[in-house]
């Protein structure tokens, strides 16, 4: 039997459902007024490296979803945690856990309503958050024209997980940075808000940026052509220096919670106006043309796009 993929499980619950995970979040109305819900999953074995402070861990379980919002343009409000923990967890790792929680809910203005706690094997998270949406930006509605941007530079959080998981060499300035970034890593949930009228189309990066612009072009029935590596020198040293292949290191990573985005040229201006203010550098990284799928290339050259970011069943 053929091993599933999360797009094959995905695809066949579609066909019993309506819109299984087509968006970063969902939509729906109560009365005249219309909200934004998401959920999203950590698991130890999957998702926690060796090492971990779970208050680190904890904070981004409610992180990863105030991302999802952040790429559509909506401030959280509110959330719901169901948390699994094994029979062997102590008192003082429960405490860490909750810090977590707090300092999340803290930094980004959320109201932690309740949720449930169950026994398991191993550490689970579950986070639902909710907010009101006047509008949001949806991945499927990029325009033939458009630029294609990310809020920051890729490859830090794949350098990390290299350098934890392989034992990679680099320097401690360096190794401190990826860490940081991988353990706690914070949203442009204020960039996405204020650029909401100005992107065309949008998705949260944390399953790679491979799988982003892929899902992205797939929904959108365009192509995406990608003439501009959003790396910084130190990771391109990185991986000169550990004989790592920087594409991967930018397109498989996951982990980053940037926005990618589109915006027509006209808008350029307004956007880069908006980073600056929040000490956001958006990087232009291609355009959208006619025609399908993801590629990698210059004017003269594209190659068809072969990297893939992260699946949970792969």
């Amino acid at each position: 039997m053929k091993k599933l993929d999360e797009k094959k499980i995905i695809g066949l619950i579609n066909k019993k459902g309506k819109n299984f995970l087509s968006e970063d979040i969902e939509i729906f109305r109560l009365g005249n007024e219309q909200f934004a819900v998401s959920v999203d999953t950590l698991v130890e074995s999957t998702d926690i490296p060796k090492g971990s402070k779970l208050s680190d861990i904890s904070r981004k379980s409610i992180v990863s979803s105030v991302s999802d919002f952040a790429a559509k343009g909506v401030s959280p409000k509110f959330c719901i945690i169901s948390l699994t923990l094994p029979s062997k967890i102590t008192q003082r790792q429960v405490e860490e856990i909750s810090k977590g929680f707090t300092k999340a809910c803290k930094e980004f203005g959320i109201q932690l309503l309740g949720g449930d706690t169950n026994r398991g094997t191993e550490i689970s998270i579950h986070v639902v958050l909710f907010g009101k949406a006047k509008k949001i930006v949806k991945r499927n509605s990029c325009k033939i024209g458009d630029v294609i941007c990310t809020t920051g530079p890729f490859g830090y959080t794949g350098a990390a997980l290299n350098i934890m998981l392989k034992n990679k060499k680099s320097s401690k300035e360096f190794i401190k940075k990826t860490k940081k970034m991988f353990f706690s890593p914070t949203p442009p949930l204020d960039f996405g808000i204020k650029s909401v009228n100005f992107m065309t189309a949008s998705m949260d990066s944390s399953d790679g940026l491979a799988s982003c612009l892929n899902e992205m072009a797939n929904q959108s029935k365009k192509k995406f052509v990608i003439d501009n590596l959003p790396v910084n020198p130190d990771v391109i040293e990185f991986s000169k220096k550990n004989r790592i292949d920087l594409l991967k290191l930018i397109f498989s990573g996951g982990e980053e919670f940037e926005i990618v985005f589109t915006a027509n040229p006209k808008d350029l201006k307004k956007i880069h106006c908006i980073g600056k203010n929040l000490g956001i550098k958006v990087i232009e990284i291609g355009h959208v043309i006619k025609g399908k799928g993801v590629f990698l290339g210059t004017h003269s050259k594209q190659l068809e796009f072969w990297y893939k970011g992260w699946d949970h069943f792969r």
